[in-house]
């Protein structure tokens, strides 16, 4: 086995150590709660016939047979989010899959799914990641009647993934496998949808021009081709070791997504505590698991929010990772692949072009993931280098090829498109923050300019409008944090400092809130903490200060006299409590939740 590159195998110790006590902790919980749990030949007999009630005859007989394994499946199907469509005929699938093995499967329960792109810039957008917790506590609900020896997580978007894999890891001691449903074919490109979205901002083009390029783009049942969350979650989850490999972007109407279904199941039976290949998730996700998608996700140029999701999925297994580790494996880890929005290519494209299995390889032989890591299928992570293919109407596993098979979209580690990889922590007297940095030309990287401060994101268009953001200018974005609104992204904003960055004036985005996986061309410092209502300098931040975004050195800086603007007054919050759109239904949410840093969760906080 390749010999781990140095600063990956110095990070993964320091988790380890700083981690210590909590794991032990979590692996002593979910062997105490795998010894107690309520195996179904101890339920009485009234909770035993309740449960397989609404069953048909033969699926309750194999239920009285306690050797026999019943699988839960746990569901965010709703036919709103086109990449989930797909899963409302999966329960089914599932169900006959088990059966063909002498097993069962029920739907245990189902976990809300919101779409960030229908509620983009509307009041909806600030419970989308308030929801990744509730979709934890909904998993873990689903899972509480005990009846299950194994998982199967049907889940792909923004926070779903995340919130799934945190309610499965409360059942630790319960083997886990996340079935995708593939992205659809590609559509209008995702650059020429940006030009029409710019053209729009400038009024050039009207809305029915733009109906018709998003409905392009988006236009059919599967995942969005663009490499955003959705897709990053797919990529985290194969490196985690938790979903076949090479199975994030198979297209739904492919012949291989079904039979990767049926493979997942059956796989899902081999590995339960009923037989001698026992692999617990609460095992699988372990300190050198996260560090394999922390790579993952730097390699790829994949989503900022997973510098809160990684961080809060890490903790639900009693790891303890913060973005110093992230920023380090980010220096040393190579960029390999250009995916829009970091390159003009897509999700099918980066597919074919080798995908996953193919960029594990590179990774894997050049020392940048553990090879040895524990993962659901195969006989550990080196085994993720394979991809599946039809013979003879069944799959089998071939490797993947040894060099990409289209360059400018999948590179290797001898000419990546980068050194290191499209995060970067930045530090100074306005906080800590982050910024991708794979979209972001070298020449727009270090931005030195006065500040434009807004404590509402709807009030950038009318100053757009008016001319009034025509210069170079930091624009401040403040009260968007967590605790302030639930962190909603800002993707509203994307267009109009894309037009004043093509006008050749040097912009930068600096805010509490969120960019999300298409963070693009502009720099944008996301995710500041300690965030505005909660003593960060933003809420003391004034326009016209002069304002410092370097993403080089890695710099964050107010450059007035700090004794002058720490003597100000801190702006409030000019939302105060929100009401309507559900949103007052979640203020003891937004009350306890942690900062970004800390995964922007209140499942922990406090602890």
């Amino acid at each position: 086995m390749t010999q781990l590159n140095r600063y990956v195998e110095e990070v993964t110790q320091r988790i380890i150590d700083r981690s210590a006590d909590l794991r032990a902790d979590y692996l002593a919980q979910i062997s105490e709660d795998h010894n107690n749990r309520p195996e179904r030949g101890k339920l009485s007999c009234g909770n035993l016939a309740h449960g397989f009630a609404a069953c048909d005859a033969g699926d309750k007989s194999s239920l009285r047979m306690m050797e026999s394994g019943n699988m839960a499946i746990v569901t965010a199907y709703n036919d709103m989010l086109s990449a989930h469509q797909p899963y409302a005929e999966y329960p089914e699938i599932i169900k006959r899959a088990m059966r063909d093995i002498g097993c069962t499967a029920q739907v245990a329960g189902a976990v809300p799914a919101m779409c960030d792109g229908v509620t983009q810039g509307q009041d909806g957008m600030e419970l989308s990641l308030l929801s990744r917790d509730i979709i934890a506590q909904c998993t873990a609900i689903s899972l509480s009647h005990q009846m299950f020896d194994g998982v199967l997580a049907l889940g792909i978007c923004d926070k779903i993934v995340p919130g799934l894999l945190i309610g499965v890891l409360s059942f630790g001691y319960l083997p886990a496998i996340f079935i995708p449903a593939g992205p659809m074919e590609s559509g209008l490109k995702n650059k020429e949808k940006q030009r029409i979205r710019q053209l729009f901002a400038e009024g050039k083009v009207g809305r029915e021009e733009l109906l018709q390029a998003e409905s392009d783009s988006y236009h059919s049942a599967g995942t969005c081709t663009f490499y955003g969350t959705a897709n990053s979650n797919q990529v985290l989850l194969e490196a985690l070791g938790l979903q076949l490999p090479g199975s994030s972007f198979v297209n739904p109407s492919d012949p291989m997504r079904q039979r990767l279904t049926v493979e997942a199941c059956h796989q899902l039976t081999r590995v339960t505590a009923l037989g001698l290949d026992y692999r617990p998730v609460g095992e699988i996700v372990d300190e050198r698991s996260i560090v394999n998608a922390t790579v993952s996700l730097l390699a790829s140029g994949g989503s900022t929010n997973h510098t809160m999701h990684l961080v809060a999925i890490a903790r639900a297994a009693g790891i303890i990772v913060n973005w110093d580790d992230i920023a380090e494996l980010s220096a040393v880890v190579p960029l390999l692949a250009k995916v829009y929005p970091n390159g003009e290519a897509d999700v099918n494209h980066f597919h074919a072009a080798g995908g996953t299995s193919c960029m594990f390889r590179q990774l894997l032989d050049s020392g940048f993931m553990h090879g040895d890591a524990k993962t659901v299928w195969g006989k550990n992570f080196s085994s993720f280098t394979q991809e599946s293919f039809i013979e003879d109407d069944k799959i089998v596993w071939r490797e993947s090829p040894e060099q990409p098979l289209d360059l400018e979209v999948l590179t290797t580690i001898a000419q990546p498109f980068s050194k290191e990889g499209g995060i970067r922590l930045l530090s100074g007297n306005i906080g800590r923050g982050v910024i991708k940095v794979s979209a972001v030309a070298p020449e727009h990287q270090v931005i030195e300019a006065p500040a434009i401060v807004l404590d509402d994101q709807d009030k950038l268009e009318g100053m757009f409008k008016a001319g009034q953001l025509n210069k170079d200018c930091v624009v401040v974005v403040r009260h968007q944090g967590p605790k302030a609104l639930g962190m909603p992204e800002l993707h509203k904003l994307t267009p109009f400092l894309g037009i004043l960055q093509d006008k050749g004036y040097k912009v930068a985005l600096v805010t509490d809130g969120r960019m999300s996986g298409a963070s693009g061309k502009v720099p944008a410092a996301i995710h500041i903490v300690p965030e505005a209502v909660d003593g960060g300098l933003l809420a003391k931040l004034q326009n016209g200060d002069l304002i410092r975004v370097d993403a080089v050195s890695g710099q964050i800086e107010c450059l007035e006299d700090m004794n002058v603007v720490n003597s100000r007054e801190a702006a409030p919050n000019p939302k105060g409590s929100q009401r309507g759109c559900g949103r007052e239904l979640f203020a003891v949410n937004r009350d306890n939740i942690s900062n970004a840093e800390q995964g922007a969760s209140y499942l922990f906080a406090g602890e």
